[in-house]
């Protein structure tokens, strides 16, 4: 049988596509079905990008190509490959099919990752000199520590493709990881009442559900009438929007069941009655396109024009609603554990399984407190009579 000893370099050409753009084009072979060899071919980029035909072959695709060609050679892997065609394989095989996952890693690759230690051959990245560049970003030591658990997501494909022995980044410290360098802003209740008056539908109830539920912003844009049940008086939040693409929520904890006081479910029936229809059922669709808002614009175009009319010194964010709703359960006195099952985070106690019942009722009271709290008196006079007709098929039809 015959055995390829040499690596397989490829060969790159220029190519005139139809408008007149000249691209590289790189070409390779790789063998197919019964090992029989298959001729391929991918564009790497530009002319503009790569003047020159040694700089295409440096392009971060032609090495990530190249790494996956010869990882299996008789004579191992290129141990001199770079990081930059590490990165360019990840992106190409392991990035996170959630968007705004995805989003978030491809900004770290693409503003500090990339270009520091692109150049780098893959086993020249020493956890000392990774540790010293973390430091001096001029970032907030959360955010160093989202890039170095990314480099060490990397490097572990890196050991899994057989191109290290270990994962570096195994050996990275990064000071003051959990330590917030700003606390984060709330609101007070009497805050909340101010910036309502000033917020026009269908962002009032968009604010109204944060600060009620204490929901993600995309989470609230990705709402529809089938996930409410007023008769029982739940949501389930299970879907998220960001950048108006329609995906899962941020991890498997936040998909969960949450109880809904009388008060909001009176807002909420009103809203209702004159909110824009669409056939998916989306409590927050744009009149325009029938699809969700997008909740970036909300926040410059509303949420901010309201702060300034409401005159509220603060900072205010959509976080902003998530961390007053957290500060209003402290202040009602709600324990520990029910805020953190409120708040749908990842750490849940196993205990749940035995008491559910009683935190389910310890749940419902600590946001019941909390709407009480944050919505106008005059609208929770109002709450009793609509959760009547809520609950009565025959006097209200509820969606979904």
């Amino acid at each position: 049988m015959f055995t390829r000893t040499r690596y397989q370099n490829g060969s790159l050409r220029v190519k005139k596509r139809g408008n007149g753009l000249k691209v590289w084009e790189f070409r390779y072979y790789e063998s197919g079905p019964d090992n029989a060899r298959a001729s391929r071919a991918a564009t790497v980029g530009t002319v503009q990008q790569y003047p020159t035909e040694a700089a295409a072959r440096k392009s971060p695709a032609v090495q990530a190509i190249l790494l996956r060609l010869n990882a299996e050679h008789p004579l191992g892997p290129i141990t001199t490959s770079t990081m930059g065609a590490l990165i360019a394989r990840f992106e190409r095989e392991e990035m996170p099919t959630r968007y705004s996952t995805r989003v978030s890693y491809q900004s770290f690759i693409d503003r500090h990752i990339r270009p520091r230690w692109a150049e780098v051959p893959i086993t020249g990245v020493k956890p000392m000199a990774v540790e010293d560049w973390l430091k001096h970003l001029p970032l907030a030591p959360k955010t160093q520590g989202h890039i170095k658990t990314l480099m060490s997501t990397i490097f572990n494909c890196a050991q899994r493709w057989e191109l290290v022995q270990s994962n570096p980044m195994h050996l990275v410290r990064v000071k003051d990881v959990s330590k917030r360098l700003v606390r984060p802003s709330v609101l007070t209740a009497e805050e909340f009442h101010r910036l309502l008056a000033y917020i026009r539908e269908p962002y009032r109830t968009m604010v109204l559900i944060a600060g009620c539920l204490g929901l993600r912003a995309g989470e609230i844009v990705g709402l529809q009438w089938a996930d409410f049940d007023f008769e029982k008086l739940i949501l389930l939040v299970q879907r998220g929007v960001v950048h108006g693409r329609v995906g899962d929520v941020k991890t498997e904890y936040s998909q969960d069941f949450i109880p809904l006081a009388p008060g909001l479910v009176a807002e909420l029936l009103v809203y209702r009655d004159h909110c824009h229809p669409t056939q998916e059922g989306w409590l927050f669709a744009n009149p325009a396109t029938d699809r969700p808002y997008h909740q970036e614009e909300i926040q410059k175009k509303h949420i901010r024009a309201a702060v300034k009319a409401a005159g509220i010194a603060t900072k205010v964010g959509w976080k902003t609603f998530r961390h007053s709703y957290r500060s209003w359960l402290d202040e009602t006195g709600a324990a520990v554990g029910v805020q953190r099952e409120l708040m749908r985070h990842a750490s849940v106690q196993t205990t749940m399984n035995v008491y559910g019942r009683a935190m389910t009722d310890s749940k419902r009271q600590a946001h019941g407190n909390v709407v009480q709290m944050v919505l106008k008196p005059a609208t929770a006079n109002n709450a009793a009579t609509a959760v009547t007709q809520a609950q009565n098929p025959e006097s209200v039809a509820i969606v979904g």
